[in-house]
């Protein structure tokens, strides 16, 4: 099943586990529209055929939902019911931390083998280097950023580009370093408006012919409107134009990255349920497969380190 927020690379970890599955001849049922399919009994029986051409696409064609019901001691027992109804042994949950928590909880309460795979564009789960999903969302935004550029430079504006990530800065400082941003704000450091004001004045000093701040939507000084507006008090020489990419970086065909990663993870969480494996998100560190208990890669923070801040510090001169 995919639960939660959509990642490229969902449908990629999907075919993984089903082919694994009948690789190793197992039977492979497929949960639609995440936990309110297991509640409902949304439940079917996938073949080799059932993935073939969802490489490429992005979403789920499982689709994916939040389920206020699965939250109730009430609706994980219509959810066991159904497990037990179809006959089944063990869970594949692909999803972020708040799917792996539904996950952890539906085990403990009926001692149900269950397996993560970490499917976030956000990159916030501890456990493993990447997420998937994560390397097409920078890519998309870096995209986009490059586009923004090419007007920011004809008109000499200064633009703010909100990206999405939640409460982690991973797509904003990957987006900043690739897109060639003057500078970024992200929750994990505690940047002011008068910093970055500093940054921009140095800029406008060095005559930038263009300016791109990247704003992660988690920052602590608000979103990308907020921030352009106190800048644009103390600037008022800039021409600025604000641009949110919202939900565009959650869709489109994964890269190679994503797909490859998802296939490893999707095979790997295969092969643990059949070594005995629960409770664990299985993971990629190093380019090594690694399990992480689940409570431990949900309650973990994952944070940005202070390499990521010099390089971007460095190139924005």
């Amino acid at each position: 099943m995919t639960s939660g927020g959509d990642a490229p690379g969902m449908n990629a970890a999907v075919r993984a586990v089903v082919r694994a599955c009948i690789y190793y001849d197992l039977e492979v049922f497929g949960v639609y529209k995440g936990y309110d399919g297991l509640i409902n009994g949304s439940i079917d029986r996938l073949f080799v055929r059932s993935v073939s051409n969802i490489l490429s696409r992005g979403g789920t064609f499982l689709l994916s939902a939040r389920s206020q019901e699965f939250r109730t001691k009430e609706g994980r027992q219509k959810a066991y019911d159904n497990f037990k109804k179809f006959d089944l042994d063990a869970l594949v949950v692909i999803g972020g931390d708040g799917s792996f928590t539904g996950a952890d909880i539906f085990s403990q309460e009926f001692n149900v083998p269950v397996i993560g795979i970490p499917g976030t564009i956000d990159n916030d789960l501890a456990g493993t280097d990447y997420t998937i999903g994560f390397d097409t969302a920078c890519n998309t935004a870096r995209e986009a950023i490059d586009k923004i550029r090419d007007t920011a430079s004809s008109h000499e504006r200064l633009f703010f580009v909100e990206v999405m990530g939640r409460d982690a800065g991973f797509i904003a400082v990957n987006s900043a370093i690739g897109g060639g941003a003057v500078a970024m704000v992200v929750p994990e450091h505690n940047w002011t408006v008068e910093a970055l004001i500093k940054r921009l004045r140095k800029g406008a000093a060095n005559k930038k012919a263009s300016n791109v701040v990247i704003i992660a939507e988690g920052c602590h000084l608000g979103n990308a409107y907020d921030v352009a507006q106190e800048v644009k008090q103390e600037l008022d020489y800039f021409d600025i134009r604000v641009t949110v990419l919202g939900h565009l970086q959650r869709g489109g065909s994964p890269t190679t990255m994503d797909r490859v990663l998802a296939s490893r993870l999707g095979v790997a969480a295969v092969e643990g349920l059949t070594e005995g494996q629960s409770k664990v998100m299985v993971g990629m560190i190093n380019n090594e497969i690694v399990y992480t208990p689940i409570g431990q890669a949900v309650k973990t923070e994952k944070r940005l380190g202070d390499e990521e801040f010099r390089i971007a510090k460095i190139l924005s001169i």
